[in-house]
């Protein structure tokens, strides 16, 4: 039926807008009572899930995965629960989203979470599964500000009330102990950790004594074999091996073959020169650390000398 003036009653009524649900949820640090509820909790731990998984598989399209994950330090690792285990079809992706912005999104939305679960006091089945994909995710994006505070209570407050499986628990035991090693550099702290946790991994084991001793040739080659959880956490204490690395081959060598020299430091020779300052100069494949300095001959000194003993 037309109003007066001809103009339909249902053109001025506003169609309700589609909020985001990362924007419609708060923080409960700020007072927000929405996360508090078991199912509303479920439901935006999928949608947090799928919000990822979408980005990830964004990533994924040629060469636009080692770019993203370049830029955003991001690594793969797909295994059970883990954020990258499944991929929807290239059909469903949304494109047009700047990267960091998203990331940020998705980061958020995981602290959200984690107060809602704090503040409700629940600890089950899906707050542990929960807290478990927000660390590893956190440890991925070496957002230590979100995985460090939720391995304390993932193994001081859940783990006592809602036991992790030995594996899970030897597995974020591993990251606390390493984290405080690399990021937070506390050995003592971290090998008191180590024997609290009753951890029991001889790659761990191996780092700690690679950063306790400043043994980078260990370092690298532990590195290497490591999960990409733990790589991502020894990243913090790769400057620091590199700096020592050059120290130590800068006092020892006058030349060292540049192979070897990008083993040792793990870096190739621009990123040396470009990030480390090294003013060494590279001769084909040798780089020259420093030329010895000749020897001045004094002849009056000779022919004394020689005049002595005659």
């Amino acid at each position: 039926m037309s109003t007066k003036g001809g103009r339909n009653s249902s053109w001025s009524r506003l169609k309700p807008a589609n909020q985001d649900i990362f924007e419609e949820m708060g923080l409960r640090s700020k007072g927000d009572k929405q996360l508090l509820d078991y199912k509303t909790q479920e439901r935006f731990y999928n949608k947090i899930v799928e919000r990822y998984l979408l980005f990830a598989a964004d990533a994924r399209r040629g060469d636009e995965l080692h770019r993203k994950l370049a830029r955003l330090n991001i690594s793969q690792e797909s295994g059970n629960r883990d954020p990258a285990q499944a991929v929807p079809k290239p059909s469903d992706l949304t494109n047009g989203k700047d990267d960091s912005n998203e990331l940020d999104a998705i980061t958020m939305g995981m602290r959200k979470l984690r107060e809602g679960i704090v503040a409700s006091k629940r600890i089950d089945d899906f707050s542990i599964q929960a807290y478990i994909f927000c660390i590893r995710l956190s440890i991925l994006l070496k957002h230590w500000e979100s995985y460090h505070p939720a391995m304390r209570h993932l193994i001081q407050v859940m783990h006592p009330k809602h036991l992790l499986s030995s594996t899970e628990l030897q597995e974020f035991a591993g990251y606390q102990v390493l984290d405080l090693a690399c990021r937070q550099r506390d050995l003592s702290k971290a090998f008191s950790m180590k024997l609290t946790l009753g951890l029991r991994d001889s790659k761990v084991d191996e780092l700690l004594k690679a950063i306790a001793h400043d043994n980078y040739f260990l370092f690298w080659k532990v590195k290497k074999g490591v999960d990409g959880y733990k790589a991502k956490i020894l990243e913090f204490a790769e400057d620091e091996m590199k700096l020592h690395a050059l120290k130590s081959i800068g006092k020892t060598y006058l030349s060292i073959d540049l192979a070897s020299l990008e083993q040792l430091t793990d870096s190739n020779w621009t990123a040396l020169t470009k990030n480390y300052n090294v003013g060494w100069q590279l001769e084909g494949t040798k780089v020259i650390i420093r030329k010895p300095k000749p020897r001045h001959i004094d002849i009056d000194q000779i022919m004394e000398f020689v005049w002595s003993r005659s």
